[in-house]
């Protein structure tokens, strides 16, 4: 009878073992790819579930995304280097009034919109584009219809609440008029930023506002920006707009432009603009509370941009920035705050060190600190509920 070699039945159940071990290995490593793919599939649909349905924006050139591009107005940004730090254009410009996104832009994002808000008078803007939603945002725009004329043209809300009109009627005629009334009704924000104009190209600007100031008081001036926002206000609500945020009037006061043409000294601001700012803002917070009280089935949100903006300004260096004073690009006195931002402009190093991108209008670095508390802060910042919460009701 012959003999296995000695050993033979060792290694053969050493194989066995091997071999095992590799067939469990694979199909627990299977597993877990199972696993976290169905996680991600579930995640995915509770984003598609949860998700921000329309963005409508409206407001001036904080938010303008590009309509006034399609202008012929004196308030363009359409020129380099506006837009040199937004990556979906590879740094050139869109018309947007920074070097990046607009708090507009980054509200989107992060509420899990696929793409952003589209302009209105943009060619592209028609057909299921739009299902994402409409940007109506205009340089040099205000709440009230003589703001901005300087420019020679631009969108007042007015306008920008009639272009919605056209924007209600596209969405009957893409989703049928049941479906679009629910998407609209609850599943859609509508922003607004809208109010700093109607003081700096209005009611402070030299020449234009003499005869404003001689009939109005500041008092006046503010309760006819407030009639015609609440206005403005109701017509969207009664074209179906159910979820709002309103922003206040941020510290005009602090801006490069102001503090230049005032020439005030590195730490002060223009007491006058933050007075009439606060005027404003005191009254429009009491007046969405009003509505938030006589509209049951509709949230005002208030956003509290004044406070946050000082912030910024006040604790700069707290928050990374190297100056709150100096815009990064622009020219002209001792902020670079009278010319604004253009190919000739000086432009600093840094971007993402400044406050202020030009005269105007804050950083991608300053807008992206701010949205980030309008989506996710307290009600120091943002009341009754912050953004976030305000999609999910």
């Amino acid at each position: 009878m012959s003999k296995r070699p000695s050993g033979s039945s060792g290694g053969s159940m050493a194989t066995s073992s091997t071999l095992s071990f590799f067939f469990i290995f694979i199909f627990f490593v299977k597993f877990i790819a199972i696993a976290e793919a169905a996680g991600e599939e579930d995640n995915n649909d509770k984003k598609k579930k949860n998700g921000l349905g329309a963005s409508f924006i409206f407001g001036d050139s904080l938010v303008d995304a590009g309509n006034n591009n399609y202008l012929s107005t004196l308030s363009k940004a359409n020129i380099k280097p506006n837009g040199i730090d937004f990556k979906p254009s590879n740094g050139n410009p869109t018309g947007r009034f920074t070097n990046g996104r607009t708090i507009g832009d980054i509200v989107g994002e992060e509420l899990g919109q696929p793409n952003y808000a589209i302009p209105f008078l943009a060619p592209n803007a028609t057909g299921k584009a739009i299902l994402y939603g409409v940007n109506y945002a205009s340089g040099g725009g205000g709440i009230l219809n003589a703001t901005g004329r300087i420019f020679v043209n631009r969108l007042g809300m007015d306008v920008q609440v009639d272009f919605f009109n056209v924007t209600r009627k596209q969405f009957d005629e893409i989703l049928g008029k049941d479906e679009a009334r629910d998407y609209i009704r609850k599943k859609s924000i509508f922003s607004i930023t809208i109010g700093a104009n109607d003081f700096l190209n209005n009611y402070l600007f030299p020449v234009l506002s003499v005869g404003t100031r001689f009939t109005q008081t500041p008092d006046d001036f503010v309760t006819d920006m407030l009639n015609h926002l609440r206005d403005q206000l109701m017509r969207l609500y009664n074209l179906d707009a159910r979820k709002f945020v309103i922003g206040n009037v941020g510290p005009i006061g602090c801006i490069p432009y102001q503090k230049t043409i005032n020439q005030m000294d590195k730490e002060e601001c223009v007491d006058l603009a933050n007075k009439l700012a606060n005027q404003y803002n005191a009254r429009l917070k009491s007046m969405l509370e009003d509505l938030n009280k006589n509209l049951h089935d509709a949230t005002f949100v208030h956003a509290n941009v004044y406070d946050l903006v000082m912030e910024l300004i006040t604790n700069y260096k707290k928050y990374g920035f190297k100056t709150a004073t100096t815009a990064c690009c622009g020219n002209g006195g001792q902020f670079a705050g009278i010319i604004p931002c253009g190919p000739t402009s000086s432009m600093c190093q840094e971007r993402d060190k400044y406050v202020f991108w030009d005269p105007y209008h804050p950083s991608e670095a300053a807008n992206l600190i701010i949205a980030k508390q309008l989506l996710y802060g307290s009600t120091e910042y943002i009341s009754p509920v912050n953004l976030k919460n305000l999609r999910d009701l």
